[in-house]
């Protein structure tokens, strides 16, 4: 059933889940490159172990992780080279992660460090003694991926927070054609549902068009029959709507395809991975937005697998290559294109992991996480908040297993990106209703 909110779903041999309402191909803008901006969303679903991702290597701090982290802990020789932050602190991220390493190192990357679901500051007495809101059902997968994607740590919500972000862009009119503003590459996605927009989405490398039809003239004529039947009113209200939906979606695919057809090969050689292959199609469509008339564009990538119960490090070994290779390569493309400045792309993911492993060489499901953010216009060889006291039972620590509370919430951290990408401080609450209970302070990782 087709639902206004919903995406389409329509079989491979169709159209590829698009928009649904038709925009019309717009001529090439004469926007300027500086007028453009676009947020991308990499969601590591499962909950990355973000502990492992970036290790703070002060004596105290890696003596205690080393201590404490036991069987999935690394050693000096599965690290990067140490980095140090613009306060002179020295980390190493993931020996697995040179290149995302390579980009803090550059300044073009920064840690936003401890990260998470909040509805109000909440501090390890507060926690234990029950004393003040938390979010519903912590530690869980579906509830913490949907509050990371609505920011709404207590309720239901049936719109994200990057849906709510594209209803005021589209409010605003500041894209001249109503292409929509959120556009997955990873399926459907809650962050992008607004009440007022919808969200398109499409497989990378799919075919945009439904099969079957060609130019011959009985193919034709079949494609008459089909607009024909869509477009007939068959007063049944239900069948209206999916024949409407379905016939906007067509005319999207079109308008979508001719606009892909204008842009040249990249450059920029991308693995032939599945999260490279979703930015490299991210890449292409941000090549001809102006076709399309946006100056705003957000969109969705994920990468599965990081539910580490156990076997953590052969896991990571394999999944910190796809994000550190796919991130790299989808940021010279951004500098191929010249829009490097111009688009931000950040992490999202459940939660981490107890700091304490499992007896099967993993890590339970946690809480407060760090995320990276790439971009040219990203302040980047910083950290952004502060690490975790690497202390079972110490003050940031919900329990006794290194569960951290987050230190900063998801309102801040999506309200810095939204606020770079042109909402105004008036409207965040609107997006990010939580976003004043944390003093409507942003996090500066972003010029």
């Amino acid at each position: 059933m087709f639902s206004r909110r919903g995406f389409i779903r329509v079989g491979a041999a169709s159209v590829g889940s698009l928009a649904l309402r038709p925009f019309g191909l717009l001529p090439a803008l004469a926007q300027s490159a500086s007028n453009y901006r676009a947020l991308v969303c990499i969601f590591l679903f499962g909950g990355n172990d973000s502990n492992n991702t970036i290790i703070p290597m002060d004596d105290t701090s890696f003596k205690a992780y080393t201590s404490i982290r036991g069987s999935v802990a690394l050693s000096a020789a599965e690290l990067t080279p140490t980095v140090y932050s613009a306060s002179n602190a020295p980390y190493a991220f993931h020996f697995k992660l040179p290149e995302i390493a390579n980009l803090f190192s550059s300044k073009e990357l920064a840690v936003v460090a401890n990260v998470g679901s909040l509805v109000q500051p909440v501090t390890r007495a507060q926690y234990q003694a029950q004393q003040t809101p938390v979010p519903v059902n912590l530690f869980s997968h579906p509830d913490q991926q949907t509050q990371w994607q609505t920011s709404i740590a207590q309720g239901n919500s049936p719109t994200g927070w990057a849906g709510r972000v594209a209803d005021y862009i589209e409010s605003q009119k500041v894209n001249s054609s109503n292409f929509p503003v959120f556009f997955s590459v990873a399926g459907n996605a809650l962050l992008g549902t607004g009440a007022t927009t919808q969200p398109v989405a499409v497989a990378p490398g799919g075919t945009l068009q439904l099969a079957g039809f060609n130019s011959s003239a009985a193919s034709q004529a079949r494609w008459n029959a089909l607009n024909s039947l869509l477009t007939l009113d068959s007063g049944v209200s239900l069948a209206q709507a999916a024949n409407n939906t379905l016939a906007n979606s067509i005319s999207d695919a079109t308008a979508l395809t001719q606009a892909l057809a204008k842009g040249t090969p990249l450059k920029t050689t991308f693995p032939n991975t599945p999260l490279a292959l979703q930015l490299q199609q991210v890449a292409k469509i941000i090549q001809v937005a102006s076709y399309l008339g946006m100056t705003r564009q957000i969109f969705s990538c994920s990468l599965s697998g990081f539910d580490t119960h156990a076997g953590e490090l052969e896991a990571h070994n394999a999944l910190y290559p796809e994000l550190s290779q796919a991130m790299s390569a989808f940021y010279a493309a951004t500098q191929e294109l010249g829009v490097a400045e111009n688009v931000t792309t950040f992490t999202e993911s459940d939660f981490s992991r107890t700091f304490q492993p499992t007896t099967t060489d993993g890590t339970d499901h946690a809480w407060g996480s760090h995320h990276l953010v790439v971009g040219g216009a990203v302040q980047g060889g910083q950290i952004y908040g502060s690490f975790p006291t690497f202390e079972l039972g110490g003050p940031n620590d919900t329990d006794t297993r290194g569960r951290w509370i987050p230190t900063i919430s998801i309102d801040q951290y999506g309200a810095t990106l939204a606020s770079w990408f042109g909402i105004p401080d008036t409207a965040l609450p609107t997006v990010f209703p939580n976003f004043p209970n944390f003093g409507s302070q942003k996090i500066g990782f972003l010029g």
